[in-house]
């Protein structure tokens, strides 16, 4: 690919939620960008910028002269501890704070690129912006200039979300009282969901639990999902064959709409060493467990993470515990300094002398080299969308224990539709040991690997040269609406 001249390259602001499951598909999808000639301008919050200076190193983000870094502020306290923020704060001052810092950010860059220096950056031409940081398209309408959100979730993830203010309107949510968490409500089906046969409430993205009418997480999402219409096109980090349907039914409601996926496969099309060393990870990785995996038989470890964000409690860290101990499998599992609500998480010492032989303990690791090691068997995970798709590209089945937002969708399309997961109803030792060890050694576990290879090799189709369907797809979004002009200022 030539590279364009400074004066006519385009130059598209990137900015992620401040969290590491959004942060690190959009310097992935900014990656892409780059390699297809656009200067780069990535932007973090203050907080998040510190946190990976401090787990990377400090000249990490120094980048490219065409990809570089700035920040703005969250409009929050800094926390004392290395932790992801309080989502429902986030989301509030995000929203609340965020704008004029971004506005006043490319005003700075537009008179940067006026000036005679050599290194000066290219006007912004374009802002791709995470679908949970919708501020920006006010900012885009204001300087004449293109938007595309970008919705990180699954397809039917952002689907459920685009259908709350139905639910809102038909009085299923907020629910009447906490009661109905727990006498069997959640377990009604919906089926007027364009594209998703009957799901139960409990399966749609979990901020309808709420009995408060004025429920800070459910009025935000209204209004990000309200907003999604104002962009000039949304894409998505999943592939036409995974979630067909609901990419047809979003296609109705919120064109143009672009399936990209899976963005860490198209980014193997990309050979820039240095593009590649720009990395996202918040927390300090420890690449020691990928030399133990290397020890491993094939197919015999299970790898346990919850993702950056999922919390328990110490009881139910126990019962995780004693289930892969008294499974009698080898595991991988990564322990965030936070994992526990509040506390320290600690294992009891027993736990630690009855598996010092066949089980290693990690805070953080590389995962998508993990999951696509060929001693993982399967993958007990929080459904997070990262890490489900990372899963998929793997062909690693899954144990699915969702958390929270749409990991409860990804969840049950998982089990439900894919045939690639199992779930964990609740807790309990007994229960994990015999799902880790159905997974390892069962029947419903070969088929669930079975499919789960089945779908990798459709991942790898639509991301390979030159027909994949989502390499076409990032094509035409860049051409049709990033080097699209044709934007009023309204």
């Amino acid at each position: 690919m030539g590279s364009l001249s400074t004066t006519e390259k385009p130059h598209a602001v990137c900015i992620p939620y401040p969290a590491q499951g959004h942060i690190n598909p959009m310097l992935k999808l900014a990656k892409l960008l780059h390699f297809k000639g656009f200067h780069i301008t990535f932007v973090n919050t203050e907080y998040n910028h510190k946190r990976l200076l401090k787990s990377r190193g400090p000249n990490s983000l120094n980048g490219l002269p065409s990809f570089r870094f700035e920040t703005i502020p969250d409009g929050l306290p800094e926390p004392d501890v290395d932790a992801t923020q309080d989502i429902p704060s986030l989301c509030e001052s995000t929203r609340k704070t965020c704008l004029p810092h971004f506005k006043n950010l490319i005003s700075k860059l537009n008179r940067n690129s006026e000036g005679a220096d050599a290194q000066k950056a290219p006007p912004v031409t374009c802002i791709v912006s995470d679908g949970c940081m919708s501020f920006t398209v006010d900012a885009a309408e204001e300087f004449g200039i293109p938007e595309v959100l970008f919705w990180t979730t699954s397809a039917c993830g952002f689907m459920c979300y685009m259908q709350y203010r139905h639910l809102v309107a038909k009085g299923i949510t907020p629910l009447k009282d906490s009661s109905y968490i727990t006498d069997g409500y959640l377990e009604n089906t919906i089926d007027w969901i364009p594209g998703i046969k009957d799901i139960r409430l409990r399966d749609v993205p979990s901020f309808v639990r709420t009995t408060d009418p004025n429920d800070l997480m459910l009025d935000f999402l209204l209004g990000e999902t309200k907003r999604a219409s104002r962009g000039s096109a949304i894409v998505v980090n999943t592939f036409d064959a995974l979630e067909h349907d609901v990419m047809e039914a979003l296609s109705t409601i919120l064109p143009p709409v672009y399936s990209i996926g899976p963005l860490n496969l198209l980014l193997n099309n990309v050979t820039d060493k240095d593009l590649k060393k720009i990395g996202s990870n918040l927390w300090k990785e420890e690449p020691e467990c990928l030399e133990w995996l290397d020890n491993q038989e094939p197919n015999s470890v299970v790898y346990v993470n919850f993702g950056s964000i999922t919390v328990m409690t110490s009881d139910q860290l126990i019962e995780f515990a004693w289930g892969l101990a008294n499974s009698k499998k080898t595991f991988l599992w990564v322990i965030r300094p936070d994992l526990v609500a509040g506390d320290n998480a600690v294992l009891p010492s027993e736990f630690i002398e009855e598996t010092k032989n066949r089980g290693l303990l990690s805070s953080w690791c590389p995962q998508e080299q993990v999951l696509a090691h060929p001693s993982i068997k399967g993958f007990l995970t929080h459904s997070g969308w990262n890490s489900t798709l990372e899963s998929i590209c793997g062909g690693v089945p899954m144990i699915c224990w969702p958390f929270f937002a749409e990991q409860q969708t990804n969840c049950r399309f998982c089990c439900k539709e894919w045939g690639i997961g199992m779930e964990i109803e609740d807790v309990r030792r007994d229960r994990i040991e015999n799902l880790v060890r159905e997974l390892m050694d069962g029947k419903k576990g070969q088929e669930m690997k079975n499919k789960a290879l089945e779908w990798k090799n459709l991942a790898v189709d639509a991301a390979s040269s030159p027909n994949g369907s989502s390499l076409k797809n990032l094509d035409s979004m860049v051409n049709q609406i990033l080097l699209s002009s044709k934007v009023a200022k309204k």
